[in-house]
C-alpha cells in the first residue's frame, strides 16, 4: 500500500496472532464492506430514497431549509447545547479517572487547548448542527511533521461531501480464510487484514473521483488518501444495515416533510382557485347569428370587463386584458326570449379556514424528529408546576438529547486521543484505560429535569423525616442511606470524607457535640457550668411564719 497523507499512532503491544476469528470487528462507521478490489459495491444505483451518500446528504440540507424543520433542528441543537455567557458549553470531568492530579491537570489543559483551536465555544450551535444534520462530522487534525511531538497545531472542518471512509482487503494468497490446521478446522479461520483510510477529493464528481482512488482504478490526481489517524470522523450511530449507508436524524422525517410541503402546496391552489367570488354575465344577443353574437359578446367583454394585476416585485397595478383565467368573471351569450341581460354572483369555496390536515403532518413530522408536539404552538407556555404535570414527550425528549450529547462527546474524545499521545502525556495502553472514565459535563438548561429531580430530593427527604424516629430500631442508618436517600457505595463514601472534613475545618458543627433536642452545643467536658439550687420550701415558711408574729406584735402596741 502506497504512503498515505498524515500519521498513524500504533500501538506498541501487538494483538496476539493467535487470536483467531472468522467475524470483523463491529464497525460503527458505515462502512461494512469489505472489498478486495476496492469500495465500488458502495455506490450501486439503490432504487427508492437514494443513490449514494451524496445525494443523501443534499437531501438532508434541502430538508433543514425548511421553516418546520429549522424550527424542530433548533430545538435539538437549543437542548443539546447551552450557550453561557459565563460557562462553556462542555467541560471534561475527570472525576472517576484512576490517575495523577498532575496527569488530569494535563488533561484538562489539552481539551481546554482542543476547543481554542476549533473556536468550539463560539461555534458550538454551528458544529453541532452540522453534524445532527449531515449525520457525520469529519476534522483534519494538522501536525507538524518535523515535531509531532509538539501535538496537533490545528484543526480543520472536512465537508463530509469531499470524503469518504473506506476499508479495503488485502490480497492474500491461496484461500484467505483457510485456518493454521487446515481447512478442515474452519473454526479458527482468521478474518484477512484490513487496510482503513480516508479518500479527499477537494472537487467531487461524485462518486466517479471517488471510485479511482479508491479501488485503485483509473489515474484521477485529485483525490489524496489520508491516514486513518489524521481524521476525526464522528458519526451519528444510525445505519442503513441494508444498504451499509450512515443516515441523519433527519432521515425518518423525509416522507413526513415531503407530506407536508404536498398538502400545503395543494391547499394554496385550492384557495386560490376556490376562495373568489365570480360573477356571470348573460348577455343578451337576440336573433343575431352565432358568429355576430359572439363578435358582440367580445365587444361587450371588452367595453365592461377590467383586469387589474397587481406586481409584486414592482407595486405596480396595470390593466391586462389579454388573458382569461378560471379566477375571473363567465361571459356568457342568451337568446331572444329569454329573461335579457342578467348578472349572478358565484358563491367562492366554503371550510377555507380549516388546517386540521396540516396541523396533522406537522405533529408528524415533530414526531418523526423526536421533538414534543406541544413546542409547534408558539403561545404554548411553560409549565413550571410539579412534574407529575410534566409531558411524557418531554422526558422522552430529555432522554433523547442526552444520547446525542453522549454520541457528540466521541469527537472530543478522538482529538484528545491523539493529542494525549503525540505529547507523550500518555501511551496508546493507557488511554484504552482512561477513555472508560472520561465524561464530559454540558451546560444544562431542561427545567424539565431540574423539577424532576427537585421534586424527587423533596419526597426523598419527607419519607426520611417520616422514618427517623424509627432508625435505630426497625430500620439501621446505612439501610435508610441505601433505600431512601438512593445513595451509591461511592456517594456514600464521597459525602462521608465531605462531612469529615467540614468538621475538622470549623465548617459545621460535630453532630455529637451538640444538643438533638435544641440544637445548642453541649458544655465541654468537666465543665459543668452553675449548678441550679432548689429552693428549701421549709425554710421558707419557718421564716414567713416569724416575720408574721412579728408584725401582729407591732400592731398591738
Amino acid at each position: 500500500m502506497p504512503k498515505l497523507f498524515g500519521f498513524s499512532i500504533s500501538d506498541k503491544e501487538k494483538k496476539s496472532s493467535s487470536l483467531l476469528s472468522p467475524v470483523p470487528p463491529s464497525n460503527e462507521d458505515g462502512v461494512d464492506n469489505y472489498i478486495s478490489s476496492g469500495f465500488y459495491g458502495q455506490y450501486v444505483d439503490i432504487e427508492g430514497v437514494y443513490k449514494t451518500e451524496y445525494d443523501l446528504m443534499r437531501r438532508y440540507r434541502e430538508m433543514a431549509v425548511h421553516p418546520e424543520a429549522d424550527a424542530a433542528i433548533e430545538d435539538v441543537v437549543n437542548e443539546a447545547l447551552v450557550s453561557d455567557l459565563y460557562d462553556s458549553p462542555i467541560e471534561i470531568e475527570l472525576s472517576n479517572v484512576n490517575a495523577s492530579d498532575k496527569i488530569k491537570q494535563k488533561i484538562r489543559e489539552e481539551f481546554k487547548g482542543i476547543k481554542e483551536m476549533m473556536d468550539f465555544d463560539k461555534k458550538a450551535h454551528e458544529v453541532f448542527r452540522n453534524w445532527y444534520v449531515d449525520g457525520r462530522l469529519y476534522y483534519l487534525k494538522v501536525i507538524d511533521v518535523k515535531k509531532p511531538e509538539e501535538g496537533i497545531k490545528e484543526i480543520r472542518y472536512i465537508n463530509p461531501m469531499k470524503i469518504k471512509f473506506v476499508r479495503k482487503e488485502r490480497k492474500q494468497k491461496g484461500n484467505e480464510m483457510m485456518g493454521p490446521q487446515g481447512p478442515s478446522d474452519m473454526k479458527k479461520a482468521i478474518y484477512p487484514e484490513i487496510d482503513e483510510y480516508y479518500v479527499y477529493t477537494p472537487k467531487p464528481n461524485y462518486p466517479t473521483t471517488m471510485f479511482a482512488a479508491g479501488g485503485g482504478r483509473g489515474n484521477d490526481k485529485t483525490s489524496i488518501r489520508i491516514a486513518k489517524d489524521s481524521i476525526t470522523y464522528v458519526t451519528s450511530g444510525l445505519f442503513d444495515r441494508n444498504k451499509g449507508t450512515c443516515l441523519s436524524y433527519l432521515h425518518k422525517a423525509i416522507k413526513a416533510l415531503n407530506q407536508l410541503r404536498m398538502i400545503e402546496d395543494s391547499l394554496v391552489i385550492y384557495r386560490l382557485s376556490r376562495a373568489p367570488e365570480r360573477r356571470i354575465f348573460y348577455i343578451d344577443v337576440g336573433n343575431l347569428p352565432k358568429i355576430k353574437a359572439e363578435q358582440y359578446l367580445k365587444e361587450v367583454m371588452s367595453r365592461y370587463r377590467n383586469k387589474l394585476v397587481y406586481d409584486a416585485s414592482t407595486g405596480e397595478v396595470r390593466d391586462d386584458r389579454k388573458f382569461m383565467s378560471m379566477l375571473e368573471d363567465f361571459w356568457l351569450p342568451r337568446r331572444e326570449g329569454g329573461r335579457g341581460t342578467e348578472i349572478t354572483t358565484l358563491p367562492g369555496g366554503q371550510n377555507l379556514g380549516e388546517l386540521a390536515d396540516i396541523e396533522y403532518f406537522q405533529k408528524k413530522l415533530y414526531r418523526a424528529l423526536s421533538v414534543p408536539e406541544s413546542r409547534i404552538a408558539s403561545d404554548g407556555g411553560f409549565n413550571l408546576g410539579r412534574s407529575s404535570e410534566i409531558l411524557r414527550d418531554e422526558l422522552k425528549f430529555s432522554k433523547f438529547v442526552g444520547r446525542l450529547r453522549k454520541r457528540f462527546a466521541n469527537m472530543f474524545n478522538d482529538m484528545l486521543r491523539t493529542q494525549l499521545i503525540l505529547k507523550n502525556i500518555i501511551t496508546p495502553e493507557d488511554w484504552e484505560q482512561l477513555s472508560d472514565h472520561i465524561q464530559y459535563d454540558f451546560v444544562y438548561d431542561n427545567q424539565f429535569a431540574e423539577l424532576k429531580e427537585s421534586e424527587l430530593m423533596n419526597e426523598r427527604l419527607g419519607t426520611l423525616a417520616t422514618i427517623e424516629p424509627y432508625i435505630g430500631k426497625y430500620y439501621s442508618n446505612e439501610y435508610v442511606r441505601r433505600k431512601v436517600l438512593r445513595q451509591s457505595d461511592s456517594e456514600i463514601e464521597e459525602i462521608d470524607e465531605q462531612i469529615e472534613k467540614e468538621i475538622k475545618d470549623g465548617i459545621i458543627p460535630d453532630p455529637n457535640a451538640v444538643d438533638p433536642i435544641t440544637g445548642e452545643p453541649l458544655p465541654a467536658e468537666g465543665d459543668l457550668g452553675d449548678v441550679p439550687v432548689e429552693p428549701d420550701l421549709e425554710q421558707g415558711a419557718a421564716i414567713t411564719d416569724a416575720q408574721l408574729s412579728k408584725d401582729t406584735k407591732s400592731a398591738e402596741i
